[in-house]
């Protein structure tokens, strides 16, 4: 496949412009990538977190109505509040790839690995629906007994300690 030239380029410059072109791209997108962590706070203040532009969590902050919360909902606050801010720097990060390379085929790719977005009404500080605790069903027949014993010497006697070493004291060797 030959590159379209244009009147008295020749290959060597062409190459040259797609490297500087390809360069610029490249640090363009390393410094969207960069700014595209995100901070959440959650709609009562009690949590907020940050997230890097890779979605490790990088800091998380417990405000005064957090302890009132109780565990429960303490806890799904803070996990709606974390998966804010994952939603956010992946559609950050997304808008970034797509302002740089433009909308194609890859940057599709890259906003199919989105996260989705939350039901419209859960409640931050609600605990998520969760399966109400299985228990196991009753067992239709109660289990079988030990086998019996065979019949013979009722058991050996116990199995003795070796004598102690005269080398070894008592606290250095405790058995």
């Amino acid at each position: 496949m030959q590159p379209n030239l244009g009147p008295g380029e020749d290959f060597q410059l062409l190459l040259e412009r797609q490297v500087r072109d390809m360069q610029s791209k490249a640090a363009a997108l390393s410094e969207a990538l960069s700014a595209a962590g995100a901070t959440v706070r959650s709609r009562d203040g009690s949590v907020t977190v940050t997230l890097a532009p890779n979605g490790a969590l990088t800091n998380l902050e417990l405000g005064h109505r957090a302890c009132e919360l109780g565990p429960a909902r303490l806890t799904a606050a803070i996990m709606s509040t974390v998966r804010e801010a994952q939603r956010k720097t992946a559609r950050s990060v997304a808008d970034s790839f797509a302002t740089i390379n433009g909308d194609g085929e890859s940057t599709d790719m890259v906003r199919s690995f989105l996260p989705p977005d939350p039901p419209p009404d859960g409640d931050f500080a609600a605990p998520e629906s969760a399966e109400p605790e299985r228990t196991p069903p009753p067992a239709a027949t109660p289990p079988p007994p030990p086998p019996p014993r065979p019949a013979g010497p009722q058991q050996s006697a116990p199995r003795r300690r070796p004598p102690a070493d005269d080398h070894f004291d008592d606290e250095a060797n405790p058995w």
